[in-house]
């Protein structure tokens, strides 16, 4: 099989299946996928051959890409991911925009709840050099990829921390708390298509807000003056989220839609 036939394997031409077979196969030849097509005589070798008909199989079968790759770019970082960990989604990178464009002290304190790959706090960090960054995880094997992430782009001054939301961090303040916790209902009909991702991340109590509203109310003891939390959430959870925040007594609260027009972050500040 040579790089032309393993692109055609699946798919219509310019569809999602070809463009991830084409990720695939830079992947698993080195070869960059602007170039597959000017090497597209190329024989695969029979291990190629092999490893791409296994990973296309584990694709058909609803793993996700990143899974089978072992990493996903994010921002702009490529991020080892495992399955102890999410694959991060490019909805993500609007709570990063939202952060980026809120005004802030030059070493405003920042912490990431639930980090997963690291993908907020490291996408923040690398922007903000002087921002102090702590990122936290419950689950150990999930913070030690995020560590890993670090350490692969120099980003080394990231704090991590093993603990379940703000309970590890004391009497700690910061400017921005910022997570992407899970939001989905236990009974949500998209659960199907995540079924080998950690459900321990993706699914909450509550009609799935039940960490969401965990997180708003233990911020207020652990946020500046007019410091800020920023949270993702689901596409229809937008009004419900808007007035946990306002319940709680948070003010300039309002909701990002993300690149598909569908409300993805909302966020409130402290003024007490």
């Amino acid at each position: 099989m040579n790089i032309a036939q393993a692109l055609a394997y699946r798919g219509e031409p310019e569809s999602y299946e070809r463009q991830e077979n084409a990720w695939l196969l830079e992947h698993i030849t080195k070869i960059d996928s602007f170039d597959l097509i000017m090497k597209k005589d190329q024989e695969l070798t029979a291990e190629q051959e092999q490893l791409y008909m296994e990973s296309l199989a584990r694709i058909t079968a609803g793993e996700p890409l990143a899974y089978v790759t072992g990493s996903q770019p994010f921002w702009t970082l490529d991020l080892k991911v495992t399955k102890d960990t999410l694959v991060p989604r490019p909805d993500t990178e609007v709570l990063v925009e939202t952060v980026l464009r809120l005004e802030l002290p030059e070493d405003a304190r920042v912490v990431d709840l639930g980090t997963g790959t690291g993908a907020i706090a490291l996408s923040l960090a690398s922007e903000r050099p002087d921002w102090i960054v702590t990122a936290s995880d419950i689950y150990e094997p999930t913070l030690e990829v995020a560590e890993f992430n670090a350490k692969k782009h120099d980003l080394e001054h990231v704090q991590f921390v093993l603990g379940s939301w703000l309970k590890p961090f004391g009497r700690a303040f910061f400017d921005v708390i910022v997570s992407n916790p899970p939001y989905i209902d236990a009974n949500d009909v998209h659960m199907k298509d995540l079924a080998t991702e950690p459900e321990r991340a993706l699914v909450a109590d509550n009609h799935g807000l039940a960490d969401l509203e965990q997180i708003i109310l233990q911020s207020k003891k652990h946020l500046t003056v007019h410091g800020w939390v920023v949270l993702e959430h689901g596409y229809d959870q937008g009004e419900a989220v808007r007035h946990l925040f306002l319940q709680a007594g948070y003010r300039e609260v309002r909701t990002v839609k993300d690149y598909g027009g569908n409300d993805r972050v909302t966020l409130g500040q402290w003024q007490h």
